[in-house]
This record gives structure tokens, C-alpha cells and sequence, in this order.
């Protein structure tokens, strides 16, 4: 049976979660379970829920907890990693907050822009580290890394550690379900081919399976659109598919603020039109923070159970597929390695991967529609200098980074974005390194 670790197991939601995936597989029930956190009360919540789906599942795992990292690690198959360096306080705050004040407004800020500079910047150093660790105590270890920014972060991992890694994101198939509701047609008769960058991917084929064979949705899509029949909240992405003819994968609040074409301080009529929710992360964390106590009373609760859904998280059908040798195609973020014609070698790719036996195993795309490819070169501009910063220790990449931002160079001037840097790695303190 495989050893599977979680890193940032006191994420008690989302490990519930995948456990629940990962358990309810025969072939995966006697699993061994190490869950690592450094928060020992967030830990001691999530060792009682792993037991809880052990038995809602009817499994019969090995489940031990510890706030020893290389001890959760040692011997390890498969290490699942979903951190968040610095929490919501400080580190989401200040990434909100500072910006805020030079007019500079986010909506997730953790995957581009200054937010997803920062987050990076804080969190490559700790996944390093994990890395480090791996190559001591499980060196052939798979680690499937959760974590945002997630091109930033695996780029880094592949470029300075010698760990296999594969990062994973439900952008996909959760697009899926909301263009199939749009079109009021079954998510199980349809099937893609998407490839690009992680939250910037597009849907390069988008077909329905009938008995004589497969349709093309994307006709449909474009009467959706023309008729107005999508919701507001997907205002921005339909946008840019009036204007690029393919549909991205990620939602339209992050989408914003990948591009200079939504969120300007001196245009409000953008913000109501596209319904672009300005600060939504933070007041998503708000009401989670707010409503954890009662959920957690819940969880420990000796005397409650748990219902168990299967999610579409690919985490699980990965260790399955490559503990039992089942073939499955999931969407997966990997280094270029001749698989996209028309974007940088090594930068970070989203694309289908097939995994068995043999592991993950990436298709070849070819070179991807001109447009499409320049326009995710805007952002691969920008982890790129964001991932030198974080493995070279300079700071002048990080000032770098910032100037090519889409969104902050739309908004602010040189002298203001040089400030802004300077600012925001003060606020962090400990949390960075020292840069140079």
C-alpha cells in the first residue's frame, strides 16, 4: 500500500475532501496517511475528520499526524502539498491592502499581479524546502502541489530540485460543468482538448459525443453569447470569447485581473458592466474565518458522521492510476519540454497527460493559435522574472516582474511601481528572504 502524505493538512476542507477521493478506491483503502501542518490545532481537527471518512468510506487506512515535516515525509510515494504561506493574516492582507493604497485593486491577487508576486515570493522558498526534504527522505516521491501561484511554484520547484511534480487546479472540468449548464447540455457528452498556462488555458476543441460521431459546441457557444444567456458573473470571459474565439478556462473574477482590460480605477462603468468583484478573496477568507469555529465543533463532534462525495479533484485518479496501471487523461501543470510549439521551454504548461503505470505522461500539443500564445506570454513574462527572483536572491527581478504585470503596469507608473515593491516586501518582514 502507498505512503501519502499531506502537506498542510490543517487545509481541513479540502483534505477531507481528497481523502474522501483517495479512500473510496479499493486498491488505495489500506492506504498509509501522514498529515503535516505546523498548526497543531488545525492539525488535530483534520486527524479526526481523516478518521471519520476512513470509516464513512469503510476503509481502513493507517493514519498518523505530526507537526515533523521530514517525519511525515520519510518513505513517502506521493506527497499532496496545499500550503499557504503567511495565512490570510498577514499575508493576504497585505498583499490587498498595500496595493489598494497606491489605487492599485485585485479581486484574488494570487496567481498574477502584485498579489501573485508576493505570494510566490513567500511561497517558493517554503516548497524548496519541501523539496529538499523529499530528495533526502523520499527522493522518487510524486509531489502533486495544490498550491497558488501554481506556474510560479511548480517552475521553481522544476528549475531548482531534482523532485518529480506535477501541479493541479480544477479549472478544467469545473468550466466544463458551467459552459455545459450554459448550453443545457449534458458535462458527461462533452469533450476538449484545453492547453495553455495554468488559469489561462483555452478550450482548443469543445465537442459534443453523439451516436454519429462529434459536434462542435463552439457554434453554440457563440449564439449563447450573442443572445446574452450566460451569467453575469461570467461577464468577463465571455468577453474574451467575443474576442479571441476560444473560451479560457479559469473564472472571470481571476481572469480580470490577468489583462489590462477590466479593472481601472478611473473607468467604474467596467467594473459594473463585467460585474467584477473587487476584493472578492478577501471577502471569501472573511466568511470562511467566520464560519470555521461552528464547522469545527461539527467535525470533532464525537458523535456526528460525515457524508463523503467524490470531488473532481484530480489528486486521486493519479496515485490510482499509477498504483494499479488504469489509463486516465487529467489536466496537469508541467515543465515544456517540446510540448507547446509557441510558448518558452521550461515555463510551466496545463495541459492533458496520461497516467498509468508509467506516471504522468504529457501530450504534445504543437504550437497553440498565435493570439492565444501571445497573449499567455504576457504572464509567462512575468513568472518568469518572479521565479529568477525567488532562486537568484536579486531584487531588482522582482521590480522586474511588477513593471511587466499587465494589470499594474495599466495602472501605475514606474516610480509608483518601484514603491509599491519596496513597500510590500517591507510589510512582509520575515516572511521573504532577504533579497539583494
Amino acid at each position: 500500500m502507498p505512503k501519502i502524505t499531506f502537506i498542510g493538512a490543517g487545509s481541513t476542507v479540502f483534505t477531507k475532501n481528497l481523502l474522501g477521493d483517495i479512500l473510496s478506491f479499493p486498491e488505495l483503502a489500506n492506504a498509509t496517511i501522514a498529515l503535516h501542518d505546523i498548526d497543531t490545532e488545525r492539525l488535530k481537527t483534520s486527524e479526526i475528520v481523516a478518521h471519520k471518512v476512513a470509516q464513512a468510506v469503510g476503509a481502513n487506512p493507517t493514519i498518523s499526524s505530526t507537526t515533523e515535516r521530514r517525519d511525515a515525509l520519510a518513505g513517502a510515494d506521493y506527497v499532496i502539498c496545499m500550503i499557504q504561506v503567511a495565512g490570510y493574516k498577514p499575508g493576504t492582507v497585505v498583499d490587498f491592502e498595500i496595493p489598494k493604497k497606491y489605487g492599485l485593486r485585485q479581486t484574488i491577487a494570487d496567481t498574477l499581479g502584485i498579489g501573485g508576486i508576493m505570494r510566490a515570493l513567500r511561497t517558493i522558498p517554503v516548497l524548496l524546502d519541501i523539496c529538499h526534504d523529499m530528495e533526502d527522505v523520499c527522493p522518487d516521491a510524486l509531489l502533486l502541489n495544490y498550491v497558488n501561484p501554481m506556474a510560479m511554484n511548480c517552475w521553481a520547484i522544476d528549475r531548482a530540485t531534482s523532485i518529480k511534480t506535477v501541479g493541479l487546479c480544477h479549472s478544467v472540468p469545473h468550466t466544463a460543468s458551467e459552459l455545459a449548464q450554459d448550453l443545457q447540455v449534458p458535462v458527461e457528452e462533452i469533450n476538449y482538448v484545453v492547453a495553455g498556462i495554468n488559469h489561462m488555458a483555452f478550450y482548443l476543441n469543445f465537442e459534443r459525443m453523439t451516436e454519429d460521431g462529434p459536434v462542435d459546441l463552439y457554434p453554440q457557444l457563440r449564439q449563447v453569447l450573442a443572445d446574452g444567456r450566460f451569467p453575469p458573473t461570467n461577464s468577463v470571459r465571455y468577453e474574451m470569447f467575443k474576442h479571441l474565439g476560444y473560451f479560457v478556462t479559469e473564472s472571470s473574477e481571476h481572469f480580470s485581473e490577468y489583462v489590462p482590460w477590466f479593472i481601472k480605477r478611473d473607468r467604474p462603468d467596467l467594473i459594473e458592466q463585467f460585474n467584477i468583484p473587487l476584493d472578492e478573496y478577501i471577502t471569501r477568507c472573511e466568511n470562511q474565518i467566520a464560519g470555521w469555529e461552528k464547522m469545527r465543533s461539527d467535525f470533532e463532534d464525537p458523535n456526528s458522521t460525515l457524508e463523503v462525495k467524490q470531488s473532481v479533484e484530480y489528486g486521486s485518479l493519479i496515485i490510482h492510476s499509477m498504483e494499479t496501471g488504469q489509463p486516465r487523461v487529467i489536466y496537469g501543470n508541467v515543465p515544456n519540454d517540446g510540448l507547446i510549439d509557441n510558448l518558452p521551454a521550461g515555463c510551466c504548461v496545463e495541459l492533458p497527460c496520461l497516467v498509468d503505470h508509467n506516471g504522468i505522461q504529457p501530450t504534445k500539443i504543437g504550437s497553440l493559435p498565435p493570439h492565444l500564445a501571445a497573449l499567455m506570454q504576457t504572464n509567462i513574462n512575468v513568472q518568469a522574472l518572479t521565479v529568477e527572483a525567488a532562486v537568484t536572491g536579486k531584487r531588482e527581478h522582482i521590480y522586474h516582474a511588477a513593471m511587466l504585470d499587465p494589470h499594474t503596469a495599466a495602472e501605475l507608473d514606474l516610480t509608483q511601481i518601484h514603491a509599491l515593491v519596496d513597500d510590500l516586501i517591507e510589510a512582509h518582514g520575515d516572511w521573504l528572504p532577504t533579497y539583494q
